[in-house]
């Protein structure tokens, strides 16, 4: 075996990996051109939209917490929080279970929760259409990966937050 027939599954691991690479940030910039237009649409800018969906998925959080998972300054988060208090999308309230009586929680209002799915339908569907053309052991496959992307993206936003602070 000559060593360049040794070293094409090495080069081809090498191109499949890059390609894998190069569609994620297609798709991280076209999902973050649809968080644009969304956001625009609810009236909100491009990071409270996200720190909103943060609290959907993970919350009742406290300020810090969300700051923490945003990778934000809390001075940051404390102004996204007015503005989606202000305009309904949020609601803080006291922490029972914290010692300090000053601790509060945000809790994400879900009843607008339906102007986003409605916003994000477009996408829902189309996700929906592709997904039926896989089987099931491949969209096991498929939702690995992407959680495990995603985990190395939240640590990859958390290294740099604490590089910046």
């Amino acid at each position: 075996m000559t060593s360049s027939k040794a070293a094409e599954p090495a080069r081809s691991r090498r191109r499949v990996t890059n390609e894998i690479k190069e569609s994620l940030r297609a798709l991280s910039i076209q999902l973050s051109l649809l968080n644009h237009q969304v956001g625009a649409h609810a009236g909100l800018k491009d990071v409270d939209l996200s720190c909103l969906d943060i609290i959907n998925r993970h919350g009742p959080l406290s300020p810090t917490a969300l700051a923490r998972r945003a990778g934000l300054h809390p001075a940051t988060v404390t102004g996204i929080l007015d503005r989606l208090q202000r305009a309904g999308w949020v609601t803080r309230d006291r922490d029972p279970e914290a010692s300090d009586r000053r601790a509060v929680v945000v809790r994400a209002n879900r009843e607008r929760n339906a102007e986003l799915f409605e916003l994000y339908g477009g996408m829902s569907s189309k996700m929906d259409e592709i997904c039926e053309q896989y089987g099931d052991a491949d969209l096991d496959l498929l939702a690995g990966f992407l959680r495990r992307a995603t985990d190395a993206g939240q640590d990859a936003t958390g290294d740099l937050a604490r590089r910046s602070s």
